[in-house]
């Protein structure tokens, strides 16, 4: 750690400018590591391809809701990601298990992406008496999907969108949920006060307050018409914020800064 550190501070000394995606990746760079001076630095967020979540919303949704049997009426929950600890699945399925005698509403359960905890996760879902998809073979509680490339489709199918990270630097899904305009259930870490809007676009607790995401979650699963209005602020929020045009823009401008110099 040491080495590495001290190789970012001569490649910063030869630098002229750092970039940071975040306010929180600023203070750490410079006050926390002392990498180079705040003038040196200019913060430049994260920009995506957000119009394609506002394309074919109802195709879309059709497509989803087909392909797992959906019901109308039931409320699909979303956790998107690789299965690894830092992610935290370990506290999801257990606040899923927390909810499911606690509301009439009925919901299923997607885990999107992959990795090295598939298998303890799956057991554990077992263990908590969740079925899913690997262990049986009619109406699961819980699907596993792997990774998936139709996240248009995956958001526009999805009624709310879960993150139970123990840390985060900028997470990406929180910003693709909202410009899909789905609500959201977080764990507060990291960056994602720099995303979501509390209260607003998300509904945020302690990373190791179970009963408080579990309270959060149980709220948006019952209450339809919060839901709708939690969602129907994400797009105007994220789309100035994180747009690919808005990051061209602005690495742009910082180069013409520099070049005039």
């Amino acid at each position: 750690t040491k080495f590495y550190i001290l190789l970012e501070r001569y490649l910063a000394s030869k630098s002229s400018a750092i970039i940071a995606i975040s306010k929180l990746q600023q203070e750490e760079l410079t006050h926390d590591f002392k990498i180079c001076s705040s003038e040196k630095m200019h913060v430049i967020p994260l920009g995506f391809d957000l119009d394609k979540f506002q394309s074919n919303i109802a195709l879309n949704r059709n497509l989803f809701r087909k392909e797992f049997g959906l019901l109308d009426e039931e409320i699909a929950i979303g956790i998107i990601g690789r299965l690894t600890p830092i992610k935290n699945h370990t506290f999801f399925l257990e606040s899923i298990k927390s909810i499911q005698n606690r509301t009439s509403k009925k919901f299923k359960v997607f885990i999107i992406g992959d990795g090295e905890d598939r298998g303890y996760l799956e057991e554990l879902a077992n263990k908590l008496e969740l079925k899913t998809n690997s262990s049986c073979q009619r109406d699961p509680l819980i699907y596993f999907t792997s990774w998936r490339k139709d996240m248009d489709v995956i958001y526009s199918g999805l009624d709310i969108v879960a993150l139970t990270s123990l840390n985060e630097g900028t997470p990406v899904t929180l910003i693709e949920a909202q410009a899909a305009n789905k609500p959201i259930v977080s764990t507060n870490v990291g960056g994602v006060l720099d995303v979501v809007l509390e209260g607003i676009t998300a509904k945020t607790c302690s990373k190791d307050d179970i009963n408080s995401f579990s309270q959060n979650l149980r709220v948006l699963v019952d209450d339809s018409d919060l839901r709708n209005k939690m969602g129907a602020s994400g797009y105007s929020h994220v789309s100035s914020l994180f747009s690919y045009k808005r990051l061209v823009k602005d690495v742009n401008m910082l180069y013409r800064n520099l070049l005039t110099k």
